[in-house]
Protein backbone atom coordinates (compact mmCIF):
# COMPACT_ATOMS: atom_id res chain seq x y z
CA UNK A 1 0.00 0.00 0.00
CA UNK A 2 0.94 3.55 -0.80
CA UNK A 3 1.63 5.91 1.42
CA UNK A 4 0.48 9.36 1.59
CA UNK A 5 3.81 10.96 1.54
CA UNK A 6 4.99 8.62 -0.85
CA UNK A 7 2.23 9.84 -3.43
CA UNK A 8 3.62 13.21 -2.81
CA UNK A 9 7.06 12.54 -3.43
CA UNK A 10 6.65 11.25 -7.17
CA UNK A 11 7.10 14.54 -8.44
CA UNK A 12 8.12 17.62 -6.63
CA UNK A 13 6.81 20.93 -6.92
CA UNK A 14 7.76 23.22 -9.24
CA UNK A 15 8.72 27.33 -8.43
CA UNK A 16 7.91 28.51 -11.51
CA UNK A 17 6.68 27.07 -15.15
CA UNK A 18 3.71 24.64 -16.21
CA UNK A 19 2.19 21.68 -15.09
CA UNK A 20 0.47 19.54 -17.56
CA UNK A 21 -2.08 17.42 -15.75
CA UNK A 22 -4.43 15.08 -17.09
CA UNK A 23 -3.30 13.92 -19.91
CA UNK A 24 -4.52 10.47 -21.54
CA UNK A 25 -2.63 7.98 -20.26
CA UNK A 26 0.66 6.53 -22.15
CA UNK A 27 0.80 10.11 -24.19
CA UNK A 28 2.83 12.02 -22.21
CA UNK A 29 5.88 12.10 -24.49
CA UNK A 30 3.57 12.72 -27.79
CA UNK A 31 2.71 16.09 -25.68
CA UNK A 32 6.33 16.64 -25.68
CA UNK A 33 7.05 15.51 -29.24
CA UNK A 34 4.01 18.06 -30.30
CA UNK A 35 5.75 20.94 -28.08
CA UNK A 36 9.18 20.53 -29.65
CA UNK A 37 10.44 19.62 -25.82
CA UNK A 38 13.44 17.08 -26.36
CA UNK A 39 15.58 17.77 -23.05
CA UNK A 40 17.80 19.67 -24.38
CA UNK A 41 16.31 23.00 -23.83
CA UNK A 42 18.20 23.43 -20.17
CA UNK A 43 14.68 23.14 -18.25
CA UNK A 44 14.03 20.29 -15.59
CA UNK A 45 10.74 18.24 -17.31
CA UNK A 46 9.21 15.90 -14.99
CA UNK A 47 7.04 13.45 -16.46
CA UNK A 48 5.00 10.72 -14.93
CA UNK A 49 3.14 8.07 -16.21
CA UNK A 50 -0.16 6.21 -15.59
CA UNK A 51 -0.83 7.87 -12.19
CA UNK A 52 -3.93 6.99 -10.45
CA UNK A 53 -6.58 9.62 -11.75
CA UNK A 54 -10.21 9.57 -10.46
CA UNK A 55 -11.10 11.98 -13.04
CA UNK A 56 -10.42 10.03 -16.09
CA UNK A 57 -12.03 7.04 -17.19
CA UNK A 58 -9.60 5.11 -17.32
CA UNK A 59 -8.44 5.30 -13.76
CA UNK A 60 -5.10 6.92 -14.90
CA UNK A 61 -3.42 9.66 -16.25
CA UNK A 62 0.12 11.55 -17.15
CA UNK A 63 1.43 14.54 -15.88
CA UNK A 64 4.08 16.89 -17.43
CA UNK A 65 5.60 19.59 -15.31
CA UNK A 66 8.46 22.05 -17.24
CA UNK A 67 9.91 24.20 -14.80
CA UNK A 68 10.86 27.73 -15.60
CA UNK A 69 8.79 27.79 -19.30
CA UNK A 70 5.37 29.08 -19.83
CA UNK A 71 3.73 27.76 -22.47
CA UNK A 72 1.83 30.21 -25.25
CA UNK A 73 -1.75 29.91 -26.17
CA UNK A 74 -1.28 28.17 -29.46
CA UNK A 75 0.71 25.81 -27.84
CA UNK A 76 -1.81 25.41 -24.98
CA UNK A 77 -4.66 24.56 -27.57
CA UNK A 78 -2.72 22.20 -29.46
CA UNK A 79 -1.95 19.94 -26.86
CA UNK A 80 -6.09 19.16 -27.23
CA UNK A 81 -5.27 17.24 -30.50
CA UNK A 82 -3.19 14.59 -27.82
CA UNK A 83 -5.33 14.85 -25.04
CA UNK A 84 -8.56 17.20 -25.21
CA UNK A 85 -9.10 16.70 -21.21
CA UNK A 86 -5.66 18.19 -20.81
CA UNK A 87 -5.44 20.97 -17.84
CA UNK A 88 -2.46 23.64 -18.30
CA UNK A 89 -1.34 25.48 -14.48
CA UNK A 90 0.93 28.46 -15.05
CA UNK A 91 2.70 28.14 -11.73
CA UNK A 92 5.10 31.64 -9.99
CA UNK A 93 6.72 31.86 -6.96
CA UNK A 94 4.49 28.03 -6.13
CA UNK A 95 1.51 29.28 -6.98
CA UNK A 96 -0.92 28.23 -9.48
CA UNK A 97 -1.64 31.83 -11.13
CA UNK A 98 -3.49 30.56 -14.13
CA UNK A 99 -5.33 26.82 -14.97
CA UNK A 100 -7.08 26.06 -18.00
CA UNK A 101 -8.74 23.35 -19.85
CA UNK A 102 -7.04 22.84 -23.50
CA UNK A 103 -9.58 23.80 -26.19
CA UNK A 104 -9.27 22.60 -29.69
CA UNK A 105 -8.41 25.24 -32.13
CA UNK A 106 -9.78 25.44 -35.47
CA UNK A 107 -6.94 26.02 -37.23
CA UNK A 108 -3.64 23.77 -36.68
CA UNK A 109 -0.85 25.96 -38.46
CA UNK A 110 3.01 25.26 -38.47
CA UNK A 111 3.08 22.75 -35.43
CA UNK A 112 4.69 19.83 -35.65
CA UNK A 113 2.39 17.19 -37.01
CA UNK A 114 2.87 16.41 -41.30
CA UNK A 115 0.03 15.76 -43.28
CA UNK A 116 -0.27 12.05 -44.30
CA UNK A 117 -0.40 13.02 -47.55
CA UNK A 118 3.21 12.49 -49.01
CA UNK A 119 2.18 14.32 -51.97
CA UNK A 120 1.07 17.24 -50.10
CA UNK A 121 2.92 20.68 -50.90
CA UNK A 122 3.79 20.80 -47.20
CA UNK A 123 5.90 17.21 -48.00
CA UNK A 124 7.65 18.67 -50.59
CA UNK A 125 11.15 21.06 -50.42
CA UNK A 126 8.75 23.95 -50.41
CA UNK A 127 8.64 26.81 -47.68
CA UNK A 128 5.08 25.74 -46.96
CA UNK A 129 3.71 25.78 -43.37
CA UNK A 130 1.56 22.82 -42.77
CA UNK A 131 -1.95 23.96 -42.45
CA UNK A 132 -4.91 22.07 -40.79
CA UNK A 133 -8.66 22.51 -40.11
CA UNK A 134 -10.55 21.22 -37.17
CA UNK A 135 -13.44 18.69 -38.93
CA UNK A 136 -14.83 16.98 -36.26
CA UNK A 137 -13.83 17.42 -32.00
CA UNK A 138 -15.65 13.68 -31.71
CA UNK A 139 -13.94 11.92 -32.96
CA UNK A 140 -11.23 14.06 -33.76
CA UNK A 141 -10.60 14.83 -37.23
CA UNK A 142 -8.51 17.41 -39.27
CA UNK A 143 -8.51 18.19 -42.59
CA UNK A 144 -4.98 19.99 -44.78
CA UNK A 145 -6.01 22.94 -46.32
CA UNK A 146 -3.43 22.46 -49.08
CA UNK A 147 -4.67 18.40 -50.38
CA UNK A 148 -8.19 18.22 -48.27
CA UNK A 149 -6.66 14.71 -47.03
CA UNK A 150 -8.62 14.08 -43.38
CA UNK A 151 -6.57 12.91 -40.31
CA UNK A 152 -8.01 11.07 -37.76
CA UNK A 153 -6.44 11.17 -33.71
CA UNK A 154 -4.13 8.13 -34.71
CA UNK A 155 -2.98 9.50 -37.99
CA UNK A 156 -2.02 12.66 -36.02
CA UNK A 157 -0.21 10.91 -33.30
CA UNK A 158 2.19 8.37 -36.22
CA UNK A 159 2.43 11.51 -38.10
CA UNK A 160 4.25 14.28 -35.22
CA UNK A 161 7.70 15.36 -36.51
Amino acid sequence: MTTELEESLRIRKIKEGTVIDHINPGNALYVLKILKISGKEGNIISVAMNVPSGKLKSGYKDVVKIENRELDPNEINVIALISPYATISIIRDMNIVSKMRVKLPDEIVNVGIKCINPNCITNSNEPVNTHFKLRSSDPLEIECVYCNKTMTYNDILQNLV
